[in-house]
């Protein structure tokens, strides 16, 4: 992966960032890039979850980018364990695997963003921005295999937990990328009626984050 380093957003606050990377070529290179970059910080970079733990333990960072191929515990395993551990953690995905299977297993471990490590340098770190405020970044492939298992999936025979066709509408939306921003101009309300729309879909759903929510809702098939 050939990385270099790009200009962040000025004006922004730092957003601290860690790797859990066993292929010591990709985690220096992110770390390099990272940490290299105005507006970001590497507060840490480990070749496996059994090391990241105790790391983000001491130093918690705003997100952590996690490869799925890992050495012991694995990748899918770790983002379902930091997720119990830390329920606002962002974690994203940057793997090779591109399979429906990891995806959704990923997806429902509570990772928020799924990107592949053939993604220029400027999409990871944009990735990490998104993430940040609150999107949920995808790689374009993903994304379409994302929308596939979203098709592929029938509605449950039971209710939709009471969600009315406006939050579904609203966390579908979120699934796919959007952030409450985004979301809001896109149906012409304020970022605060957004907001309500999710503390009324968390509540309804009996979760505590939009990961949890978009999990639950591809688990069950509440999303077509």
């Amino acid at each position: 992966m050939n990385l270099r380093r790009t200009p962040a957003v000025s004006g922004l606050r730092t957003i601290t960032v860690s790797l859990v990377e066993d292929r010591t070529v990709v985690r220096e290179s992110l770390r390099a890039l990272i940490g290299g970059t105005d507006g970001f910080a590497c507060l840490g970079a480990y070749g496996s979850m059994e090391d990241a733990l105790p790391g983000l333990e001491a130093n918690l960072p705003d997100v952590v980018v996690i490869d799925l191929g890992l050495p012991g515990m694995s990748g899918i395993d770790g983002i379902r364990l930091l997720r119990e551990r830390y329920p606002r953690l962002a974690m994203i995905v940057l793997t090779v695997f591109d399979d429906d299977q990891r995806i959704f297993e990923a997806i429902c471990a509570g990772a928020e963003g799924y990107l592949l490590k053939n993604s220029p340098p400027s999409a990871i770190l944009d990735g990490i921005r998104e993430i940040v405020d609150g999107g949920a970044p995808m790689s374009p492939a993903i994304a379409r295999r994302v929308m596939e298992l979203f098709r592929r999936f029938q509605p449950p025979e039971t209710a939709a937990h009471n969600l009315t066709p406006h939050e579904l509408r609203v966390l579908k939306m979120m699934a796919e990328g959007d952030n409450l921003k985004t979301a809001a101009k896109k149906l012409g309300v304020t970022a605060n009626t957004v907001a309500y729309h999710m503390k009324r879909i968390y509540e309804k759903l009996q979760v505590h984050s939009k990961a949890e929510a978009v999990a639950k809702a591809l688990r069950q098939g509440l999303l077509r």
